[in-house]
């Protein structure tokens, strides 16, 4: 239990080196994959989460949080079996048409992932054709969407309206966000849920799974 919390701990400080070598020692120690998971990295990032969403970190430090909570995972990996992860959910998330601004996208993305949730990233420049696609083919349950530029802000319109069109829209929640984007422009496109920011962006997603 201690190298738990040792381990909860150097993620959420984003102490790389510590939080690998302690995740290595609570496998050998035989601690459980599901358990180190749960207990440790997703504890960590549910934290590192709120204390964001609250003012009290800010991007640099959850950026270090969340790639620490990877380094973890690519330990974890060749020891993951069938049941050790239930995913809280699939979501498809990409950058919009027109629209090549990446670090807010990659930094919702290491947050859901840390969260537990499964993504595909389709990244930046997605037309709404290829949101429909990716939503069927990876059978999502949420679809993100990110906008930096007001100019690219209508192609998220364009994209509801493919989904509608697809006849697949009320099998998947639209999540959008991204600095021009506000909540009355999702209530306008009839989006699911607005998030202004990753920490947020993680609640919402659970809020809309339901968990």
């Amino acid at each position: 239990m201690e190298l738990l919390s040792q381990l909860k701990e150097a993620v959420i400080g984003g102490k790389v080196d510590e939080a690998v070598a302690t995740t290595e020692k609570a496998l050998a120690g035989g601690g459980s994959v599901r358990e180190i998971l749960d207990k440790s990295l997703i504890a960590a990032m549910d934290e590192v989460g709120e204390r964001y969403s609250s003012g009290k970190i800010f991007v640099p430090q959850m950026l270090r949080s969340a790639k620490t909570m990877h380094a973890c995972m690519d330990v974890l990996k060749p020891h993951l079996q069938e049941g050790d992860v239930t995913s809280k959910g699939r979501v498809v998330i990409g950058t919009v048409k027109a629209d090549l601004h990446d670090i807010g996208k990659n930094l919702v993305t290491m947050m859901l992932e840390g969260a537990g949730f499964s993504v595909v990233d389709l990244g930046v420049d997605v037309s709404p054709d290829k949101f429909v696609q990716g939503v069927q083919e990876e059978s999502a349950d949420i679809l993100g969407m990110s906008a930096l530029l007001s100019t690219t802000m209508p192609s998220m319109t364009v994209a509801v309206e493919a989904l509608e069109k697809a006849g697949i829209r009320d099998q998947v929640k639209v999540l959008i966000g991204g600095a021009p984007v506000t909540d009355k422009f999702a209530q306008q496109i009839k989006a699911d849920a607005y998030a202004p920011d990753a920490g947020t962006a993680v609640a919402t997603a659970k809020k809309l799974m339901g968990l």
